[in-house]
């Protein structure tokens, strides 16, 4: 017998072996029965202890050099004056310059926009800031949120209020179907958090403008667990 017959003798074998074990490996999970699947979710309300907002300068010149100096050293103003209020952070936004045309697709000039981005959990000092800032620059707009921190610890605490409701509505099913207790047979566990949509303003800058109140407001957080458990007779 050559070495190649032998091979594949060989192969044959190992195929034959493999589909004969292929059945008692699907047999060895049993069939299930009695089973239902339902979810049960933990909820809670969060006070938003976050604040992001967004101020602008947005200036138009008809020399592109001349209209980047200013909105930079507008921009640098205020980014200086930022770092002086603590517990806000704040960063650089949006930077850009565009053409202005004429109907007649003529230029015309420029226009440029800068931004700065402020965010910080002292709504009074960051009240204070923006403020201060409006004076030079113009609000676009103010979003209230869950910090990371606080979301995630809320979701911890609402995954186990989740399992155990869970445990609470699966031990009464067993009870209804007269069952002598239950298999847990799948859980899976995710999570829900919708952040309020921000709310703009746009403010004529002017030299002396009231601190704003602010008032974060609350968002809802919810842990979902969903499964199936096999009701034991």
């Amino acid at each position: 017998m050559t070495l190649s017959a032998r091979n594949s003798i060989a192969v044959l074998v190992a195929f034959i072996a493999l589909a004969f074990s292929l059945p008692a490996a699907f047999a060895a999970e049993p069939p299930r029965y009695n089973v239902v699947e339902f979810q049960v979710e933990a909820v809670r309300e969060v006070q938003n202890d976050l604040l992001n907002a967004t101020l602008y300068v947005e200036l138009n010149d008809s020399n592109p050099a001349a209209l980047a100096n200013a909105i930079n050293s507008r921009i640098n103003d205020a980014l200086r004056l930022a770092k002086s209020y603590k517990g806000v952070a704040v960063r650089s936004g949006d930077n850009r310059t565009f053409p202005v045309y004429s109907k007649t697709n003529v230029l015309q000039g420029w226009r440029g926009r800068g931004e700065i981005r402020i965010e910080s959990k002292d709504f009074e000092a960051a009240a204070a800031l923006i403020g201060k800032l409006q004076a030079s620059m113009q609000l676009a707009g103010i979003g209230f949120s869950v910090s990371p921190e606080t979301l995630r610890a809320t979701e911890d605490q609402l995954t186990v209020e989740a399992i155990a409701a869970f445990k609470a509505r699966a031990d009464v099913m067993s009870k209804a179907l007269a069952g002598r207790g239950y298999k847990l047979v799948r859980l899976a566990i995710s999570g829900g958090y919708q952040p309020p949509q921000p709310r703009f303003a746009a403010r004529a800058a002017s030299a002396e403008v009231t601190a704003p109140d602010l008032e974060g407001g609350v968002s809802q957080i919810r842990v979902i667990a969903n499964g199936s458990i096999e009701i034991v007779e």
